[in-house]
């Protein structure tokens, strides 16, 4: 398993004390773009919820070799290729045959504390997000019921790049959690690092001349890869910071606020009205 509880602290901590209190959501939703980190946090989750021994990440007992080992009787994927019943065809999506047999056995009492993880994967079976086209509103309304009242000791995870990629009825049900990525990859930010470099510290004033820089560059970059490499910046920030939680809600905040960009922009809206509008919240 590559995750590493030093990645996380926060969460870590968050979720190792909600699992001593016994207060921990039974649905959480994760969400960003590193989705392999979003999988082997619910594995962590998983292993915590079933430790027998220690309870530290160094425990060697039964269950949690078995959950590092992706091989827990009670720790399912769900996806639209895994643990699909026996006469289930469908490989495209997350299917009703299948919510209804999580249904069913779910009906079953168990030793261990079951956690079913939701997620897709592409051709080459590596855990992708999941969207709306693979986990479709009848195979999730077949399961809100068990989402909302689930048998005791039961968690449902669900991993997503964009907590509008999910219905939103599975949302509403869900604690969120944003998942920073952790990947040494290059995400470029260096068109727009000019014009972002101390925005944080930027007052009311300042938002026209912030706004008026942030539109020069969409006119000669596209703007979608304008609002990227905005979000590229703010991620690196918010590497940087996981520890300090007011500016890490911030950052989370101002990444929402230019998704939600990037989201009307495809609608075609006037990008003029869009930056303006995403300028003062990222500055107020």
């Amino acid at each position: 398993m590559h995750y590493s509880v030093d990645n996380y602290p926060f969460l870590t901590k968050y979720f190792t004390s909600g699992v001593n209190s016994r207060k921990m959501a039974h649905c959480i939703l994760f969400y960003g773009s590193d989705i392999e980190a979003q999988y082997n946090l619910a594995l962590e989750i998983a292993r915590l919820l079933n430790c027998k021994g220690t309870h530290t990440p160094e425990c060697g007992c039964l269950n949690c070799n078995w959950i590092r080992e992706n091989k827990h009787p009670a720790v399912l994927t769900i996806s639209k290729v895994d643990n699909k019943p026996v006469n289930d065809n469908s490989k495209t999506v997350i299917s009703i045959e299948q919510a209804r047999m999580i249904k069913n056995d779910l009906l079953v009492t168990s030793d261990y504390h079951r956690v079913l993880i939701f997620c897709d994967r592409d051709k080459d079976s590596n855990i992708q997000g999941l969207n709306q086209q693979v986990f479709q509103s009848d195979a999730a309304n077949a399961l809100l019921k068990t989402f909302e009242e689930p048998p005791e000791n039961t968690t449902f995870i669900f991993l997503t790049k964009d907590k509008s990629d999910m219905i939103t009825t599975v949302v509403s049900r869900a604690q969120s959690f944003y998942v920073p990525s952790m990947k040494d990859e290059d995400k470029d930010f260096s068109d727009v690092k000019d014009a972002m470099e101390g925005y944080l510290e930027l007052e009311r004033g300042e938002v026209l001349d912030f706004n008026d820089k942030i539109l020069e560059l969409t006119k000669m970059l596209d703007a979608q890869a304008v609002f990227t490499q905005m979000q590229n910046y703010i991620e690196n920030l918010l590497r940087g910071n996981l520890d300090n939680m007011s500016l890490k809600v911030k950052l989370i905040s101002d990444l929402k606020a230019i998704e939600q960009a990037k989201k009307e922009n495809r609608l075609n809206m006037n990008i003029q009205t869009v930056i303006e509008t995403l300028s003062y919240k990222l500055i107020l």
